[in-house]
């Protein structure tokens, strides 16, 4: 049953409030997570847009970075937004001096990827994965998958044919923010991997 499913989101900076808005309209049981004690308790986690360099200051601040990538590489059910997709990819190609990512997602990716005089954008995308009607994506100052390694999937493409969402196994990852939008289409399939996993 939905209802049952418990469903993290890393709550340590950023736009965690519209992602557990979303799951709980899903029916999904949608609870913060600050704590590795909270991680535990979890079936999925996402983890949402906001500051890659923050967020990872701040899980290793927590103690929360080792206990996130042992349930990475566990196979918990794991989707990041924005800078959710930073910190699940194996390496950044311009990350700030000392910053780590969670990795488990075999991609690189590029931080600023539209540079600052293209803050933001929106356009509609086709997924497949997630139906045949386009989903309406917005980009905030958003990351690019630069390249896709062997064992990770593109999900969707921009018109220019760079990759901005990808699959591998129970780990989703998107440049865009679904949680925006109202197209609640990609939580639905994330929830339906977490299911899965349970």
């Amino acid at each position: 049953m939905a209802g049952s499913t418990r469903v993290g989101v890393l709550a340590l900076q950023g736009d965690f409030r519209e992602h557990i808005a979303v799951l709980r309209a899903l029916g999904a049981d949608a609870v913060p997570v600050r704590r590795p004690s909270e991680l535990a308790e979890v079936g999925g986690l996402v983890i949402p847009g906001g500051e890659s360099s923050v967020m990872d200051k701040l899980s290793r601040t927590f103690g929360l970075a080792e206990p996130l990538k042992q349930a990475i590489a566990g196979g918990l059910p794991v989707y990041g937004t924005c800078a959710g997709l930073i910190m699940l990819a194996d390496s950044i190609l311009d990350g700030i001096a000392g910053q780590q990512t969670l990795g488990g997602l075999d991609v690189q990716v590029r931080r600023n990827a539209f540079g600052s005089q293209l803050d933001s954008f929106e356009t509609d995308l086709d997924i497949p994965a997630v139906g045949a009607e386009p989903m309406h994506a917005v980009f905030i100052r958003a990351p690019i998958v630069h390249s896709v390694g062997e064992r990770a999937t593109p999900l969707a493409r921009l018109a220019d044919g760079r990759v901005v969402a990808v699959e591998q196994g129970n780990l989703l990852g998107t440049s865009f923010h679904p949680e925006m939008t109202g197209d609640v289409r990609f939580h639905e399939y994330f929830l339906s991997k977490v299911r899965a996993a349970a």
